[in-house]
């Protein structure tokens, strides 16, 4: 499989001619809804097995071979020519198809009002074949113990029939937000901790979860222990069912980082207790500050080494984003950038005519345009690019795998690229 980068003068059905394969391979696998009206900059997966290269000045076979990770012989031999020819520019090559490791993966999927959105579900079935664990969010305790629950619709039954681990995602959120005195309650009072606990292994069983997620944020930096205390506690309740347990964790890059988000929670007790985590490697870029990648590659790793000394890769799973963000410009504290799919971003781009850029830094895709009415606005989101990217780090620090913040927002790219790099562990 193939990113290709479009370019001016450059149509679908030249791409195609380029790579040997019909315009509708190309348009299916990527979704596109007006291939007549590709945006310069925008990136289409190529769904052939390996992948074309095109010869550049300065290059040898040599050093092409190395580039891709293959011997200059091998890479001679499946192009049937000699180890020792003089390659010219423009000469395409064709690279082998590299192996795949085994990686696990997570999607949160988060319902709202009185009923679950078709493209939700929708979003489920698709992502479904390439997840170890689907999680609806979310349950949210309340101060009683007692466990409110989400929308769960066909997420039960769509995770049964993809072999897909069902994961209760638990929150300590009340009225869309994290509480740190429902923290405090849940995580020192006894009698409601042992209700809770009680609460969630009734509903588990009920419902079918065998992973039960704690995502509890903001917390009192005073409840770090408590909250460690009441990890151990869960364990031994939930290892005599043969369930997995494992937690949300604030993106850190040192055991001391201060802020209400992070102080409660300590990495090392989490890797040793915890069957995994998922940290939540997004929201650089947010709705409510300014324009920037949601999740640029140098913090992203910056966190991610931080855990390595914590805990073992075999327990992280990084979280990526599934949106961008449409910031007017210029930023105006108190003002809210609209979400978008990377397929919106690439209407929105195609309907100014604007080209999409890409930032090497951040390693992910942006542009601005102007509305009819004089407004600017900047919008950063994903592309195959920028998720090969995350996957390339993946595999290069050895990692669990990785979770996705959230379903709904189409992203057919990410799928594709995930059977290309990596065989998705199933446990269902």
């Amino acid at each position: 499989m193939q990113i290709h980068v479009v370019q001016a003068n450059q149509t679908i059905y030249s791409i195609a001619e380029a790579y040997s394969i019909p315009y509708e391979n190309i348009v299916q696998a990527n979704e596109l809804p007006n291939p007549e009206r590709l945006v310069i900059g925008q990136t289409l997966v190529i769904p052939i097995a390996g992948s074309y290269y095109w010869v550049r000045r300065g290059d040898s076979l040599w050093s092409i071979a190395r580039r891709f990770a293959v011997t200059y012989q091998e890479l001679a031999r499946v192009n049937g020519i000699s180890p020792n020819q003089t390659l010219s520019v423009g000469f395409r090559l064709y690279i082998p198809p590299r192996s795949s490791v085994n990686a696990e993966f997570n999607a949160y999927v988060e319902p709202h009002g009185t009923a679950v959105a078709p493209a939700l579900v929708r979003g489920a079935r698709e992502a479904a074949p390439h997840l170890t664990y689907l999680a609806p969010f979310s349950f949210q305790a309340l101060r009683d113990g007692s466990l409110k629950e989400p929308l769960l619709n066909d997420f039960a039954q769509i995770a049964g029939a993809n072999r897909v681990v069902l994961m209760m995602a638990i929150t300590n959120q009340e009225n869309g937000q994290f509480s740190n005195e429902l923290g405090r309650i849940l995580l020192n009072d006894i009698a409601v901790q042992n209700r809770f606990l009680d609460n969630i292994v009734n509903t588990a069983n009920r419902y079918g979860f065998r992973d039960i997620h704690f995502d509890f944020e903001f917390l009192r930096p005073a409840d770090r222990e408590a909250y460690n205390n009441f990890l151990r506690k869960a364990k031994t309740r939930f290892r005599q069912q043969g369930w997995l347990m494992s937690t949300a964790l604030a993106p850190k890059t040192s055991a001391t980082q201060a802020g209400p988000w992070y102080e409660a929670h300590d990495y090392r007790s989490h890797g040793q207790i915890a069957d995994f985590v998922v940290i939540m490697t997004y929201e650089w870029g947010y709705s409510g500050g300014p324009a920037q990648a949601v999740s640029p590659i140098g913090p992203v790793r910056k966190v991610i080494e931080y855990a390595l000394t914590e805990m073992p890769a075999s327990k992280i799973m990084m979280g990526q984003n599934l949106y961008g963000y449409d910031w007017t410009l210029p930023f105006v504290q108190g003002t809210v950038a609209r979400a978008v799919s990377p397929q919106q971003a690439i209407r929105i781009a195609a309907d100014n005519n604007v080209a999409i850029q890409y930032s090497t830094r951040a390693q992910a895709p942006f542009f601005r345009y102007t509305t009819g009415e004089g407004s600017e606005h900047e919008v950063w989101f994903e592309d195959a690019r920028s998720i090969q990217a995350k996957f390339n780090l993946v595999k290069e620090l050895g990692l669990r795998g990785m979770s996705y913040w959230k379903l709904g927002l189409s992203f057919p790219q990410n799928w594709l690229l995930i059977e290309n790099n990596f065989d998705v562990v199933k446990r269902g």
